[in-house]
């Protein structure tokens, strides 16, 4: 899986999970509204190695987690996340939002209606959404 391939994937998964919320299947929508988070960190972490290279096994063992604030980290995305949730109001409720999601709400039997509808609008919100923000680095 290469970059170009993870930005197809962050952005076919955050399409499923506006299908599955508009037809009321809230549990699903969360947990790939999550995922396309997941899989737009992990397109920054792409980015940053080079063809040919053989990245460091350290940074390759950070980016094989679920944790997002983990992967934001094993991205290089550190510094301009903080200063992004310290200079954007918007950008810092809606991470308030998306740090609630783990991989752990895959067995979710029930989501609430508004839990779905803000995770995604945290993701997509044009102001300050998480995936908006991430598409500058990947």
């Amino acid at each position: 899986m290469n970059r170009t391939d993870l930005h197809h994937l962050a952005e076919l998964r955050l399409k499923e999970a506006k299908v599955l919320l508009d037809a009321g299947c809230f549990e699903g929508s969360y947990y790939l509204a999550g995922y396309a988070v997941e899989c737009a960190i992990k397109a920054c972490f792409a980015r940053k190695t080079e063809p040919h290279d053989f990245p460091d096994k350290r940074a390759v063992e950070k980016i094989w987690k679920h944790d997002l604030k983990e992967l934001i980290s094993a991205a290089g995305l550190a510094e301009d996340w903080d200063k992004e949730l310290k200079s954007n109001r918007t950008f810092n409720g809606n991470w308030t939002v998306v740090k609630e999601w783990s991989e752990e709400k895959r067995y979710a039997t029930r989501i609430a209606e508004g839990d779905a509808r803000d995770l995604l609008k945290a993701i997509s919100d044009p102001v300050g959404g998480v995936i908006i923000w991430l598409k500058k680095f990947w």
